[in-house]
């Protein structure tokens, strides 16, 4: 559901706002906080959390799992207040940093640094629900964590719907718009996570003075994760400085780009967010519990049976982003502001992502397969090399096909990512291949290789930005494209002897 209205969100904000050196603004003042908050959240706070957090509930009870959420949650309080006063002082640096091209439009770089400075305090919102989805999904409660980021989008919905025309009307620039939407929908994300907490006996209790600061900062568990952090922060970090370099480069490019890569950005996050994160974020706090009861077979086994489900959903997915691109970007953007260019130069950017969906689909799979056994470095290790050859790439890349390129080699380095994180795994014994894979392969290849000619077919048959006045039509044409794109696909492995439901079942 969060997916769906994140769709729902881009399509809204892409036919009320366009892509312009605005809708630029506001992309990259949203990337600023986002950026952080991947670095010090979701990311490198939350590869060391889980994995403690999971061995302390599983060895010593949840009496010392209480108390490990208490201290954790006083020291990361005054860090974010420290880290927000900073960012809204330094949002000038920031946005200069992230997006230098901007200042080729004056307008743009002042609305960035606005946005910027009244969306820094999300990332002490979502900070904070990083720490209760630790919590939440540890102990098996996963409802919550997934379902919050839909107030999110639902308040961008209503600030593009009713904020932005109301401020329009009052001479404001309407895109401000957005950035009180996500301040709104960062409020809401870290209210719903208490009922829940509750419920567990898990709602932190802060210990904001000199006491419970040293108390927390000598704590073992708790020094266990900052020094878990360290090598997580500088992998997250890698590929945050991945997407900081793309942003620059965007930024220099014919205006729109930076848009344009965000728009093919959501699309290629869907099946990206539904089969990957999902995945990951189930199978993270079991392979932790597993290897601290020191069962091999069962840690195996549960890697195995993940990477079986996005060999099986992922490849046809990169498949329709290869092959019927435009008819998605047509149906969904092609609306309001957004004009015929804008569906060609979104096409292109989505089928550079396309190209890497496996690899990074995979990634969200294999790299818990490193943090639940709390080895952070070897992911390091690979996500520095692919950083260095990502770059190389745009090198080559981006003067023939623009910010195509840009996409193109993200995707490119996923795979690579991917390849190698497997490859770890296998080597050091932790992955142990279940007998049946050859087979497995041959069955899904088949059927997408169907797939693929279907959906060539389909995206010829029909003048998709043709119908830009017919939507209703187009909609309905799309959705029985898909419809009978997943009969083919699932249809043809059931011929072949595929059983989805058993896999499933596993």
């Amino acid at each position: 559901m969060s997916r769906v209205t994140g769709l729902a969100r881009e399509l809204l904000i892409a036919s009320t706002f366009g892509a312009s050196a605005m809708t630029d603004a506001f992309n990259v003042a949203f990337r600023i906080p986002n950026l952080f908050r991947r670095l010090f959240a979701e990311g490198a706070f939350s590869q060391a959390f889980v994995p403690v957090l999971a061995a302390t509930k599983e060895r010593e009870g949840e009496e010392a799992t209480r108390l490990l959420v208490d201290r954790v949650a006083s020291l990361l309080v005054w860090a974010l207040l420290l880290t927000c006063v900073l960012g809204v002082a330094g949002a000038p640096v920031l946005v200069w940093l992230m997006a230098s091209g901007l200042q080729q439009s004056p307008r743009g770089f002042e609305a960035a640094v606005f946005m910027t400075r009244w969306m820094f305090p999300y990332i002490g919102f979502m900070s904070l629900v990083a720490l209760s989805a630790g919590v939440l999904n540890t102990f098996k409660r996963f409802a919550v964590p997934a379902a919050t980021p839909v107030l999110l989008n639902v308040c961008m919905i209503a600030a593009a719907w009713l904020l932005a025309p109301w401020l329009q009307t009052r001479g404001v620039e309407p895109v401000y718009a957005l950035g009180a939407g996500v301040m709104a929908g960062g409020l809401l994300q870290l209210a719903v996570q208490i009922p829940a907490l509750l419920r567990l006996g898990m709602l932190p209790r802060f210990s904001l003075g000199l006491g419970g600061l040293r108390a927390a900062w000598g704590d073992a568990g708790t020094r266990n994760i900052l020094r878990l952090m360290l090598p997580a922060l500088l992998g997250v970090s890698v590929a945050q400085i991945s997407l900081l370099i793309n942003t620059q480069i965007a930024s220099h490019l014919q205006a729109g780009s930076v848009s344009w890569l965000t728009y093919a950005d959501r699309l290629m996050e869907f099946p990206t967010a539904l089969l990957g994160v999902a995945l990951g974020v189930v199978l993270m706090p079991q392979l932790a519990a597993s290897r601290a009861a020191n069962d091999a077979d069962k840690y195996s086994a549960m890697l195995d049976w993940g990477l079986r489900l996005v060999v099986l959903l992922a490849v046809p997915s990169a498949v329709a982003l290869l092959t019927f691109a435009q008819p998605l970007v047509a149906t969904l953007y092609h609306y309001g502001a957004f004009t015929d260019g804008d569906v060609l130069q979104t096409t292109r950017a989505l089928m550079g992502y396309g190209f890497g969906l496996l690899g990074l689909v995979a990634i969200k799979v294999l790299a818990p397969g490193f943090y639940a056994n709390q080895d952070i470095r070897t992911p390091v290790r690979i996500a520095i090399v692919v950083l260095v050859l990502t770059q190389l790439m745009n090198l080559v890349l981006v003067p023939y096909l623009q910010h195509a390129g840009l996409a193109l080699a993200i995707g490119i380095g996923a795979l690579i990512n991917a390849a190698w994180l497997l490859v770890g795994l296998i080597r050091r014994g932790s992955y142990r291949p279940l007998p049946g894979w050859g087979r497995f392969g041959l069955q899904v290849a088949l059927a997408s290789a169907l797939l693929a000619v279907f959906l060539l077919w389909a995206a010829q048959a029909l003048s998709w930005t043709g119908m830009r006045s017919l939507y209703g039509q187009r909609i309905g044409w799309l959705v029985l494209v898909l419809l009978a794109s997943a009969l083919l696909y699932f249809t043809t492995l059931r011929a072949t002897g595929l059983r989805v439901r058993s896999l499933l079942g596993r």
